[in-house]
């Protein structure tokens, strides 16, 4: 039996979930987000839980049951307290700014980088530029929009120039002839 796939989902308060056969949507106070899962796992919503189960014991369906679990998890995560990710500018004259909601990067390029944030996304700029905060319902889309922020000036390994998450650690090489 999958660790993660038994454990059953805890419902916050101010959080309702809408479960119509393999579709479930999910509402709260941070917003609304609705998936549709396999048809060959069953979600049931019991009292203040959510439990899924799955048919037998076939490897796809043991990696579903998992997969199914952890993404409803995060679902009513997201809608209750939602999700932050940090990332961390280092260089001299790079740093980022707010246009209205528009997110614009300066990495050293000679043009800047502006970003617009998706639906339930939001950005914040704090410690003058130097640290950038993606806000959001969506796990998997906070996720995957710092990391394409993160990919537009990479940190590099002599000086640590670049965009890095908080908390990263770079592997810093010697410079030139071992200095360093």
């Amino acid at each position: 039996m999958s660790r993660i796939g038994k454990q059953p989902i805890p419902i916050p308060d101010k959080v309702q979930v809408t479960i119509d056969g393999h579709a479930v949507a999910v509402k709260g106070p941070k917003g609304e987000l609705s998936f549709k899962f396999s048809p060959d796992i069953t979600i049931a919503q019991e009292g203040k839980e959510i439990v899924i189960t799955r048919p037998s014991d076939e490897q796809r369906h043991r990696a579903l049951h998992g997969t199914t679990r952890a993404v409803l998890a995060n679902m009513v995560t997201g809608v209750s307290q939602g999700f932050v990710r940090s990332l961390v500018i280092e260089g001299v004259g790079y740093r980022a700014e707010m246009d209205g909601k528009k997110l614009v990067m300066y990495l050293g390029y000679s043009h800047n980088i502006p970003i617009e944030p998706p639906k339930d996304v939001e950005f914040a700029v704090e410690e003058r530029g130097r640290v950038v905060r993606v806000r959001g319902t969506d796990k998997q889309v906070v996720g995957e929009l710092a990391a394409y922020i993160r990919k537009l000036r990479p940190p590099e390994p002599y000086l640590g120039k670049g965009v890095r998450y908080e908390g990263e650690i770079i592997r810093r090489k010697a410079g030139k002839a071992g200095k360093g």
